[in-house]
């Protein structure tokens, strides 16, 4: 299930990349950078902020090294700090920044009228989500009206093998580079549920591929389930996707083929909207 999780292999990939070094390198420009983005990478996946020695512990840099560089980015507004709890958050700066991906990429803009009449008609939460790095990372959200409702906030990112998001994007590759993308990465079992074979995932991946829309039955989060759809660029490949998510009390088995239906047709609007096409079968 597409879900709001603190994103903590994306906090040990910051940490891999940096690896142990010496404050002595601190004179060369380019890692400096290198450094301070390993340290945003890190605070912004972890929701509840960082501390000065989680930081440091994360991305193996001496305490000295990790302040000075905290200190200038909170300068820039890139982080800010949280004096009473002693804890590192993004900063608005950040946001800005980032936010410029969307407006380069204006299918977010495009799609929010059509995520919006999606949520009425389907009386659930719209996400849109795309493929980075090997997983999912959600971009925008559609909020239901329920009092319990399924919340992914922008930049969440969830696995691609067990995320209803994830598995319509896998599903609209050819299938080498399905395999490829499984052979590089992990398949963990978040629930009793989660799909961790690889041939059972690509037998999943098929049935979705058919029927036009990919399924995350509580696979993700217990309790909770999605349908979804890709959008599709002028090359016919996955851009992006739509899902509706919701929890199982009110998508029950037999509502999933209609929602399927309702997200696999505003997929297909988004992608026209953006100039892309479907996929030849």
């Amino acid at each position: 299930m597409d879900g709001d999780r603190i994103d903590r292999g994306s906090l040990r990939a910051a940490s891999r990349r940096t690896g142990k070094r010496t404050d002595a390198e601190g004179g060369n420009p380019v890692q400096a950078l290198s450094r301070a983005l390993d340290l945003m990478e890190c605070i912004a996946a972890a929701e509840a902020g960082l501390g000065l020695g989680e930081l440091g512990q994360a991305t193996g840099l001496p305490p000295s090294t990790v302040h000075r560089l905290l200190k200038s980015l909170e300068q820039r507004h890139y982080v800010v700090h949280d004096e009473d709890r002693g804890r590192w958050f993004i900063g608005v700066q950040a946001f800005s920044v980032g936010g410029a991906f969307l407006r380069g990429r204006n299918y977010a803009a495009l799609a929010r009228p059509i995520m919006r009449r999606l949520m009425e008609d389907a009386g659930e939460t719209v996400n849109l989500a795309a493929e980075d790095r090997g997983e999912a990372v959600f971009l925008a959200q559609v909020e239901c009206r329920q009092m319990m409702r399924a919340l992914s906030q922008p930049g969440i990112r969830v696995p691609l093998h067990c995320s209803g998001v994830g598995k319509a994007l896998l599903a609209a590759l050819p299938l080498r580079e399905v395999e490829a993308v499984l052979t590089g990465g992990t398949m963990a079992g978040l629930t009793g549920k989660t799909i961790t074979d690889r041939e059972s995932l690509l037998r999943e991946l098929a049935v979705s591929r058919e029927r036009g829309y990919a399924i995350d039955d509580e696979e993700h989060a217990v309790g909770l389930r999605c349908v979804a759809a890709a959008i599709h660029d002028e090359h016919g490949r996955p851009l992006a996707a739509l899902s509706i998510s919701g929890p199982t009390a009110r998508i029950p088995n037999e509502r999933i083929p209609a929602l399927g239906a309702m997200v696999a047709l505003a997929a297909a609007e988004v992608t026209a909207a953006v100039g892309g096409r479907m996929p030849e079968d």
